[in-house]
């Protein structure tokens, strides 16, 4: 049985670990923000990562954004580096749950995911690299069942919105549904002010492009069958198409959403017995202009990516090569203030009676997600709200630990709620 533990045997509920990084920087600012909904009305917290001078400096930072001075002395400081397994062990042992942001996970997420199974800490990380997270679950999966401990992939952008707006698209749904599809569409009104994203993000997708054989290779070691598919099969889209539900070219979605789900159903399916939705997810990419821009960029990219130079030349000219959409600074908190995402998610189903294997489906249902920038305002608050979900409702969590997805961890919690009250709002339409 898994525990959460948020009694005084462990001085911090939460410890935000690489709090001093372009997103842990906002990390800290959404925990300060959401202190009450801790355990008993107070949360306990601490900030880590290699430099305390940085960390001081993430602090001073954070009080005058939110007008608290006394973060700058009431939030405690641990040093802990990945470099360095004696200072992580001695961290985890002093949180309930660690956050942990400290990215590209494939380089430096696995210390941190087996100092926590160690120790004892629940973990969440805001990880895009399906690499990664399923690498974690096939190497740690039973190891944290044993502790009890719960390590919990894409609580961020990736892939939360995704995740738990197609568990609350079924939910909606009375019958048995399929997902037609998912569109992203982005409202990004500070791009055309310079605003970009830090090219952490670019970094993740450059090596995650670069080892997509052995992703293929993971992949086999689970042995997996095929989700059994009910009712009729969803037909996929081309490679580029014009979306008449959001009037603009479309192409499939290259994160880590549509291989999150997939896990999250399949759990859903070996634990609880629910029948597995088909999921197809694309991204709006808006006209003419872009896709010319998105084709060119796209064929750079792919040449690049196979060898150690072309590698280090993105690495190194993010913006040049991504038509200023990353770069190494990231976006200004006024840019970010113009931004905005929104899921649209396109299901149809079987009313409850009808039964799937006879017929076309004669129901339909369209739902939003929606919310502000996606990488350092939506994210935090993602990430925040897993972990609050986590410590406040330990009973509706899976009885084991383990290695799960977002749709996994809190299909039976209220996280929907929480996120809702934060500002990223699911709804009928």
């Amino acid at each position: 049985m898994a525990k959460v533990d948020t009694s005084s045997s462990r001085p911090y509920h939460i410890v935000i670990f690489g709090a001093s990084g372009f997103t842990g920087q906002f990390v800290v600012e959404e925990v300060a923000r959401i202190v009450s909904e801790g355990p008993n009305g107070t949360l306990k917290w601490a900030v880590a990562g290699r430099s305390r001078q940085k960390l001081d400096k993430v602090l001073e930072q954070a009080a005058g954004a939110l007008g608290k001075s006394e973060l700058r002395t009431a939030v405690e400081i641990i040093v802990a580096d990945v470099g360095e397994p004696d200072s992580l062990a001695a961290m985890c042992k002093q949180a309930v749950i660690v956050l942990n942001c400290v990215g590209p996970y494939r380089f430096w997420g696995e210390p941190v995911v087996k100092a926590c199974v160690e120790n004892s800490a629940h973990c969440i990380d805001i990880c895009g690299e399906p690499q990664f997270l399923e690498s974690m679950q096939l190497n740690y999966n039973s190891q944290a069942a044993d502790k009890g401990v719960y390590i919990v992939g894409a609580c961020g952008f990736d892939s939360i919105p995704a995740d738990m707006g197609v568990l609350y698209t079924r939910e909606q749904f009375k019958g048995t549904i399929l997902i037609k599809e998912c569109l992203l569409i982005f409202g990004c009104l500070s791009l055309s002010q310079g605003g970009s994203i830090n090219d952490g993000t670019w970094k993740s997708a450059i090596y995650g492009f670069a080892d997509s054989g052995k992703l293929r290779s993971l992949r086999k070691k689970f042995g997996h069958k095929p989700l059994p598919v009910v009712g009729s099969k969803i037909k996929r889209r081309s490679a580029l198409f014009y979306s008449n539900e959001v009037q603009q070219y479309a192409v499939p979605f290259m994160g880590a959403d549509p291989s999150v789900v997939k896990r999250s159903q399949r759990f859903l399916l070996e634990e609880h017995q629910e029948t597995p939705v088909q999921y197809g997810a694309y991204a709006g990419v808006g006209g003419v202009a872009n896709i010319a821009k998105m084709l060119f960029a796209g064929m750079m990219f792919w040449f690049l990516v196979k060898f150690d130079f072309g590698r280090n030349l993105l690495i190194k000219f993010p913006e040049f090569f991504s038509f200023g959409f990353f770069s190494k600074d990231g976006p200004t908190r006024k840019q970010m203030e113009g931004s905005s995402f929104q899921f649209a998610f396109y299901g149809e189903g079987y009313t409850e009676g009808q039964d799937p294997s006879q017929g076309r489906p004669n129901a339909k249902i369209r739902t939003l997600v929606q919310g502000p920038e996606a990488g350092y305002v939506a994210t935090p608050i993602a990430m925040v709200q897993a972990a609050i979900t986590i410590l406040n409702e330990p009973t509706a969590l899976p009885k084991k630990g383990g290695v799960y997805t977002p749709g996994a961890a809190f299909s039976r919690t209220t996280l929907v709620e929480r996120l809702n009250k934060h500002g990223i709002q699911f709804s009928v339409i």
